[in-house]
């Protein structure tokens, strides 16, 4: 058994909590056992489950896993401090505020020799996975996907980095892109951003990446792609799954922790991840200069 902490109880880190008290029967999930959780609040155990201070975390023998669900700008510091303390790490999207420092982190977890993960459920969801075998196979002309969603709190970053996960679909979607041009609209009296991302794929055809909040927005993803067979305008329904978006994920790292996933395929995420992250630096460079 890995003996596993999760740091930051929000909404995730008690979906956290639950999905290692319960796990998937059969999967290896069940080889992970929760030792505590860390918060800066004096609170009492969540679902039977103490809390630990930070520097007990770090130091015990019996905690191998570490869970990191803060808020985004605290992510890296968090992380590298259980890698150096050779935990194996799960953290929530999006691990850094910046490229240089993951490929730091990555270089950091492989010379511990432990796992570094971050978490995507975004590309779990039944929509997305309906939406890829709509993709497949047609050639994209050019698209649009315009998110909608209310104001965020304080501590999660800049849009292209608090909207990674939309950013991500793009990229799985049609491959390695590139950003031409990126503005953001910002009224702080009315809580209002909008960023606007234009972006290249490989063939050049545009893809335009919009992220608009304001307090009272709906939360949804529009999408409008124009393929050389027709146009796409709406993610097509799909049932709901049967295993929650976080298990599924939990699942999937510990099947890296059992060394059930390919050398090929740990480095395709990296990529992936990196390649992400490296675009979100450079809208908001973009949209900064």
């Amino acid at each position: 058994m890995l003996g596993a902490v999760v740091i930051g109880i929000g909404t995730a880190g008690c979906v956290r909590i639950r999905d290692m008290l319960v796990p998937l029967r059969g999967s290896p999930a069940e080889k992970l056992a929760v030792k505590g959780f860390i918060s800066r609040r004096s609170l009492e155990p969540q679902q039977g489950v103490s809390r630990i201070s930070l520097e007990e975390a770090l130091g015990r023998d019996d905690v191998h896993v570490a869970f990191i669900c803060t808020e985004n700008m605290s992510h890296e510091d968090n992380v590298r401090m259980f890698l150096q303390a050779q935990k194996h790490v799960c953290v929530e999207y999006p691990m850094t505020m910046s490229y240089k420092a993951a490929v730091e982190l990555w270089d950091l977890a492989e010379e511990k020799g432990v796992i570094l993960h971050e978490e995507h459920i975004e590309l779990l969801t039944e929509e997305y996975k309906q939406l890829k075998k709509e993709v497949e196979g047609k050639t994209l002309q050019e698209g649009t996907l315009h998110f909608t969603g209310g104001a965020l709190k304080p501590g999660f970053g800049f849009p292209s980095f608090s909207g990674i996960a939309r950013l991500t679909w793009l990229v799985e979607l049609f491959g390695e892109l590139s950003v031409s041009a990126a503005t953001l609209e910002e009224d702080p009296a009315n809580s209002y951003s909008k960023m606007t991302a234009k972006l290249l794929t490989s063939d050049n055809r545009s893809l335009t990446w919009i992220e608009e909040r304001q307090p009272g927005l709906p939360r949804a993803k529009n999408i409008n792609f124009q393929f050389d067979s027709g146009p796409l305008t709406q993610i097509p329904p799909a049932p709901r799954g049967t295993v929650g978006l976080f298990m599924q994920d939990l699942i999937h790292f510990s099947a890296k922790l059992a060394g059930q996933v390919s050398p090929e395929e740990l480095q395709r995420e990296r990529v992936r991840v990196l390649h992400c992250l490296e675009l979100a630096g450079k809208i908001q460079e973009l949209c900064q200069g």
